[in-house]
């Protein structure tokens, strides 16, 4: 590859950036483009959390109007704070983990090897989903029961108020009622859903961009780059809905009612036996709704800021996004 030339992030090979660089453009880049991706997706990523932990709401429009009545807009955005916050940590720790992994299992098989295969990105992927458990599940339990909170601070003095005030107030009031212990309350689903979405995700990105870019390029023009993370974002959630659900409902278990799950094994026969293993698919029509606009805003932002963070003096030509 010729120095200066914009490359894909899944083609670039061991020895082509300096590493401590390309760790900073990851970081960065990252980041930012998975902050965006919560802002663009979190109004539906409440519905649908709303769905799967409460048979109060029977569908997607139904939650969205009854929410927007009883809530106002803001009902929509609750506990979006702390993704926003911790995104730094678990973005960078997914793109991060991918590439190093891509680096290392290219650096097994020797130099001179051609572009990483089809079943290192696939691999990469999962060690990324895996790796970023760790810092993402403290934060996604304090964000799943905010936005289970259906009562609003609008309410008069009579109706009933929430539990939590906050995000740092469900943080503590987990820790204080639940231990340390509760904050990784459903970290198996969690760890099992975005394993195999990851590895889903980035497999079919990197191979839908191989099939829309022309020949002699590196990388397809920007629709095809917008395409490809929206497909590749159904394609994570079509395989980790499932667990999603089962993730959710540990996390919810006992926070507004009687503890209904023994554990994780026991939540997947219950769902089962009362509503049918449908309900396993019941928010996959809305995680794809979501999961289009989210990874296209997560993709283009990454491709840009990366592109531009590593145009530097010590390149030949600026790197530069295909625009024709």
């Amino acid at each position: 590859m010729l120095e200066g030339e914009w490359a894909h992030p899944c083609q670039l090979s061991v020895g082509q950036l300096p590493s401590d660089r390309m760790h900073i453009v990851d970081f960065v880049s990252g980041s930012f483009a998975g902050a965006c991706g919560v802002a663009v997706g979190y109004p539906l990523d409440t519905v649908k959390v709303r769905i799967q932990t409460q048979r109060q709401f029977t569908g997607i429009w139904q939650c969205a109007a009854a929410t927007f009545s009883k809530e106002g807009v803001h009902g929509f955005f609750k506990g979006m704070s702390l993704p926003i916050t911790t995104i730094s940590m678990t973005s960078s720790v997914v793109f991060g983990t991918y590439r190093n992994c891509l680096q290392c299992l290219s650096q097994l098989r020797g130099a001179g090897c051609g572009p990483n295969t089809k079943l290192e990105v696939f691999l990469s992927g999962m060690a990324g989903g895996i790796a970023q458990i760790s810092v993402m599940s403290p934060g996604d339990i304090v964000k799943v029961r905010l936005q289970c909170q259906t009562e609003s601070k609008r309410g008069g003095a009579n109706l009933p108020k929430p539990k939590y005030r906050g995000p740092v107030h469900c943080l503590l009031s987990i820790i204080k009622e639940e231990g340390f212990r509760g904050l990784y309350r459903g970290a198996l689903p969690l760890m099992l859903r975005d394993g195999p979405s990851y590895a889903t995700y980035f497999l079919t990105y990197t191979t839908i961009c191989e099939w829309l870019k022309d020949s002699g390029k590196k990388r397809p023009d920007w629709s095809g780059v917008m395409l490809a993370g929206g497909i590749a974002g159904m394609a994570g959630w079509t395989v980790g809905t499932p667990m999603d659900v089962i993730k959710a409902r540990l996390q919810m278990d006992g926070a507004r009612e009687t503890k209904r799950y023994k554990g994780f094994v026991h939540c997947i026969t219950e769902t089962v036996r009362v509503e049918g293993a449908g309900f396993f698919f019941r928010s996959l029509g809305i995680n794809c709704l979501r999961a289009f606009p989210v990874n296209m805003v997560v993709f283009v932002t990454y491709e840009v800021l990366t592109s531009l963070l590593l145009a530097g003096p010590d390149s030949v030509d600026p790197p530069r996004l295909p625009l024709e």
